[in-house]
């Protein structure tokens, strides 16, 4: 058995090695997540006022999978760990210390003994075990969770302050995993409610803040949590927060939400778009960017629509994208062109950028070998039928609509029709369970690599039926070894197949903006690019 902290063992050192990855964290016009003046010293009190550009229609964290209603709800719940947004290494949080079996299939958690949830109940390893056992009946918002638990064969009680999660097989990605807000620790109450009920009335957690108010598509509103003494071990501030409350505003126009912080109606935003970056640098605002882990922007096809089932389309498609122009024309200064599936912050990334070199001959060419005739309108047929696609698409972030516009138009380029179809935030796990669709733009942020296997392999949800072939292998293997080396080469794999057989078509890099008032302190990334406000101020 590895016990941490204060451990030294070479196994240990293999396991540690899968999760400590650095990452990378830019900010204009200050150094770190310190948005103001370092002279000043922190004062409590006071509110945070937050737009977002949408609402997922939930504020159960275990549940809700889109950055805008994250950065609420993380502020909630607790995770048994951290993880360090610079070195990647999982740090105390709500357990002090765990132990390590030296296959990885055996996880031990001893926990803080003073934790309690905002009802006034204590943090057990009863309750850890009831969260856990409850994460697969979450249904289609609760797949991320589901996924991290995926092969789990017990979680017991060892004594009160001890719980034992026991895997079928190693399963190298779950001390990452608890360090999630997907993995949040809920009170025995709030587990007990259906998923329904969590999303629509929210959660009781044992975090820095509690929810106060939920109005669907308009706000959500926190309260400091009094008492509060069980902060995550790499904060600055030990015991409550420093700010009495949060508001978070539905704001879905990016221009309306930049002008709004320029006037002062609010003290930070979300998604800052290109159009906007310039205005917000002059005068009394500052730019926040971390680019985030994970599945990077793309088209995730529905492999299993007959258009689409045909390799060399789906490679035609692939490299038709300018994915450079993309990045330079609508996405933050600073924004990287896809080339990988996955981000290049995240652990055990490789570089396919010849994989993903922009070639319209190309692509013209394998839809021509693939009986595609061009017609007098420009668009391609065969057998009668237009070679056309319709994107479904979530207003989530400001770059989505001119993004997919000009994919449109490069793809008109080469003879494809593209149909965009915008739905609601919270038609997004409907759309993918139904399998009623041929493309849709998104991404998942995760500082690991497992979120391949959550996101494509067909053991699992498998929401875009990409058919079973030797990926299977390679994403069922990553998570077993407890070898680095071999986790990195089988990673690898996965990858190279999802490009070069275009099951997924990675665009770009998403890069986390945020614009934050220079009167507002310490607005702190966490390893996923989403921020934690427990250390923030306003002065």
């Amino acid at each position: 058995m590895t016990s941490l902290p204060n451990v030294r063992s070479s196994r240990w050192a293999v396991l540690t090695a899968l999760v400590t990855t650095s990452v990378v964290l830019t900010a204009c016009g200050s150094g770190g997540g310190d948005s103001g003046s370092g002279a000043r010293q922190p004062t409590s009190g006071g509110t945070l006022t937050f737009a977002v550009g949408s609402d997922a229609g939930c504020v159960d964290p275990q549940q809700v999978a889109s950055n805008d209603t994250i950065y609420s709800v993380r502020q909630i719940v607790d995770s048994l760990t951290d993880q360090d947004p610079k070195t990647g290494t999982i740090v105390p949080w709500l357990a002090k210390s765990w132990d390590v079996s030296s296959d990885a299939t055996t996880f031990t958690f001893h926990l803080r003994p003073d934790v309690t949830f905002s009802d006034g109940s204590k943090l057990t390893a009863q309750v850890v075990k009831d969260n856990f056992d409850a994460v697969p009946k979450l249904g289609a918002l609760g797949t991320l969770a589901e996924g991290y638990l995926s092969g789990v064969k017990s979680t017991t009680v060892v004594d009160p302050l001890t719980v034992k999660v026991t895997f079928s097989q190693p399963n190298a990605q779950f001390l990452q995993a608890t360090s999630t807000h997907s993995l949040g620790i809920e009170s025995s109450a709030s587990v007990k409610k259906t998923p329904q009920q969590k999303c629509s009335d929210g959660v009781i957690g044992s975090g820095p803040f509690v929810l106060k108010q939920y109005v669907q598509n308009q706000s959500i509103t926190l309260a400091k949590r009094t008492g509060y003494a069980w902060g995550s071990s790499r904060w600055s501030k030990k015991g409550e927060a420093y700010l009495d409350k949060l508001v978070f505003k539905v704001v879905p126009e990016a221009g309306v939400r930049a002008g709004s912080l320029q006037s002062g109606q609010v003290d930070a935003i979300s998604s800052v778009g290109k159009a906007n970056e310039a205005a917000l640098k002059g005068g009394q605002v500052t730019l926040q960017r971390r680019a985030n882990p994970g599945v990077v922007f793309g088209l995730g096809l529905n492999n299993a629509r007959p258009v689409l089932k045909d390799t060399r389309v789906r490679q035609a498609i692939m490299s038709a994208l300018d994915r450079q122009q993309i990045a330079d024309t609508v996405f933050p200064t600073g924004t990287q062109a896809a080339t990988s599936v996955l981000a290049q912050t995240t652990p055990d990334y490789t570089s396919l950028a010849s994989d993903l070199r922009s070639d319209a001959a190309k692509a013209r060419s394998l839809l021509d070998l693939s009986g595609w005739k061009m017609g007098s309108d420009g668009i391609r047929s065969k057998d009668g039928k237009k070679l056309s696609l319709t994107v479904k698409w979530f207003p989530n972030a400001s770059t989505n609509q001119p993004t997919l516009e000009l994919i449109q138009q490069q793809l008109k380029s080469i003879g494809v029709q593209v149909v965009l179809k915008q739905l609601q935030v919270t038609q997004l796990a409907p759309a993918l369970q139904s399998g009623d669709y041929d493309a849709i733009w998104g991404n998942i942020t995760r500082a690991d690599p497992d979120i391949l296997r959550s996101s494509f392999s067909t053991e699992l949800t498998n929401f875009y039926h990409v058919p079973r072939s030797s990926l299977d292998t390679a994403l069922s293997g990553q998570a077993a070894t407890v070898d680095a080396a071999k986790r990195r080469q089988l990673v690898t794999q996965a990858q190279q197949s999802l490009v070069r057989n275009a099951y997924y078509v990675p665009v770009v890099e998403l890069l986390t903006e945020l614009g934050v008032a220079k009167k507002v302190h310490d607005v702190n990334f966490d390893a996923s690019s989403r921020i934690q406000l427990h250390d923030t101020w306003i002065g």
